[in-house]
């Protein structure tokens, strides 16, 4: 661990960033800094000290990160789960605290500003939930670090966007309920033989309802002139949606390579698409049936495409 926090210092010395996301990517990239760990007690306050630092701000660097590894390397780790403190707000909270040169008996203003600031830190963190995720924890952390420096002293950091590299390297990755999630959605695409009535009614559901977790398209062997109208009718009743002002009856060469391929429903004989199917639907084609027929179908296309979205987030 000592050879990991000293490599931590001295990569945030060589650092003239204002900006402490990017100090903190550049670092957390590294080998010697694991996706969890109490070296982040460390880094993220060293990270936001030297982004200030840069940002002219009136502290010795050096002894600052000294004072905050000394205090890093008291919190235990899985300060979160068995504390209920997350360790990356502790860090920057003693990141503050040696800025204004803060103790337990100070009565100035700033006792209580750091009160504010891990507050509404640690209320960030309580949004989004567990379980613990050491990188997502700090970009929280940073998010409300910067505005409350930049609100609170003479200098202004710097930030950005944040999209994570780490979801990957993370076993607990939450994936699309964390914010900084890089969101590269899965195209999926319903397969019939005419796509003109179930495969349609899946696009568009899909769109409608999931359009935030994958993109959704329809295809079939072969084609029609127009969609269904019984369906179109159908779903302008239920939804409110036009499927002829966005869709129309297409083959599969038509539309992007699919990440997901489903059949609707193979009773009238499976389409033939270069490719096996991810999963089959078995759904009854409503083709010349009666309204009560369609709707049950739409229905269970609608609870399908629910417990899709929730699969693929």
């Amino acid at each position: 661990m000592e050879e990991r926090i000293n490599k931590i210092i001295e990569a945030c010395k060589r650092e003239k960033c204002k900006n402490p996301i990017v100090i903190f990517n550049n670092i957390a990239h590294n080998e010697y800094v694991r996706i969890h760990g109490p070296e982040h007690h460390i880094l993220d306050g060293a990270a936001l000290l030297t982004a200030f630092y840069n940002a002219g701000g009136k502290i010795d660097l050096q002894e600052s990160l000294d004072e905050l590894t000394k205090r890093g390397v008291q919190m235990p780790g899985a300060t979160c789960g068995m504390w209920g403190v997350c360790g990356a707000v502790s860090s920057m909270g003693a990141a503050l605290a040696i800025i204004d040169g803060t103790g337990p008996l100070s009565s100035d203003a700033s006792w209580g500003k750091h009160m504010e600031f891990t507050s509404k830190a640690l209320h960030s963190l309580s949004q989004t939930g567990g379980p613990r995720c050491c990188k997502r924890d700090a970009y929280l952390s940073f998010q409300n670090a910067i505005e409350h420096i930049n609100e609170n002293y003479d200098v202004k950091l710097e930030s950005s966007v944040i999209e994570c590299d780490f979801s990957k390297d993370n076993a607990q990755c939450i994936s699309f309920k964390c914010p900084f999630y890089k969101k590269t959605k899965k195209k999926v695409a319903f397969i019939c033989v005419h796509n003109s009535c179930r495969s349609q009614i899946a696009e568009a559901l899909g769109r409608h309802l999931a359009s935030d977790v994958f993109e959704s398209f329809s295809a079939g062997t072969e084609t029609k002139p127009q969609i269904n109208q019984d369906a179109v009718r159908i779903m302008k009743e239920l939804y409110g949606i036009d499927m002829e002002q966005t869709q129309y009856s297409k083959k599969i060469a038509d539309i992007p390579n699919p990440d997901m391929a489903i059949s609707m429903g193979c009773n009238v004989g499976c389409p033939f698409i270069e490719r096996g199917f991810d999963d089959d639907w078995g759904l009854v084609d409503p083709s010349g049936k009666s309204d009560e027929e369609f709707k049950k179908v739409i229905c269970e296309i609608e609870r399908r495409i629910i417990r899709l979205k929730e699969e693929l987030m």
